[in-house]
């Protein structure tokens, strides 16, 4: 009897980053963020001003908003700012938070070429979980990997394994999406194939050492079958 190699049998997976990739969630963040710093009595932000600071996780997130109100917030307790902050963003995570364009496309395409899906992102799990459901997505995942899913987040390479390990794949047989230095370093750590979503939040420096770009999600089922052939 001939037994096949696990590379040829194993399910193929597309790993997605979430705000930035999958959501355009922005929207709401920037909202929350600018409710955040007026209940202090700070000056309030714009999306743009926001923008940049998404993708390391809402304690980041928040500590970055205190240091952009300068020294009217030097008193104020980051830690109790972030709970404040997912007190208010929990309701109102979805208000105006959307899927990028062509996202169900590509969901649709993948899963019909075999493709299993997860998530991972430096989002709560739980909180991860609520926004998909509202948006009417739970459906197309196996997996959802959160910021407080493993002891360690993305960029360690160790939150993206537990991911592909929750969703029973393997890290050859794997890509990951993504619009963050974040994303590719835990990708290139974990030696899973990258693509960097261009039509994201991060920079454009930070496609570097990515497999690939995209420019768009109705791109990835194509790129990802060049990644990794049925």
């Amino acid at each position: 009897m001939t037994l096949q190699s696990p590379r040829s049998t194993a399910p193929r997976l597309a790993v997605f980053d979430m705000d930035g990739t999958l959501l355009d969630s922005l929207p709401d963040l920037a909202a929350c963020a600018d409710r955040l710093l007026t209940s202090y009595g700070l000056p309030g932000v714009t999306p743009d001003v926001v923008r940049p600071m998404v993708g390391d996780g809402v304690a980041a997130l928040v500590r970055r908003l205190l240091a952009h109100a300068g020294d009217a917030a030097a008193s104020i307790d980051p830690q109790q700012a972030a709970a404040r902050y997912m007190a208010d963003y929990t309701p109102r995570s979805t208000e105006l938070s959307r899927p990028f364009p062509g996202t169900t496309y590509a969901l649709e395409t993948l899963k019909a070429d075999g493709w299993m899906l997860a998530i991972c992102t430096n989002k709560p799990v739980e909180a991860a979980r609520r926004i998909v459901s509202a948006l009417g997505l739970d459906g197309w995942f196996d997996a959802i990997g959160g910021g407080d899913s493993f002891p360690v987040r993305k960029p360690d390479p160790a939150h993206l394994l537990g991911t592909i390990g929750l969703a029973h794949g393997t890290p050859a047989r794997a890509i990951m999406v993504g619009d963050h230095h974040n994303d590719i370093l835990a990708a290139t750590g974990a030696h899973v194939g990258s693509v960097f979503a261009r039509w994201g939040y991060g920079r454009p420096e930070m496609e570097a050492g990515a497999t690939v770009g995209a420019d768009t999600m109705v791109e990835i089922p194509h790129i990802a079958a060049q990644l990794v052939p049925a």
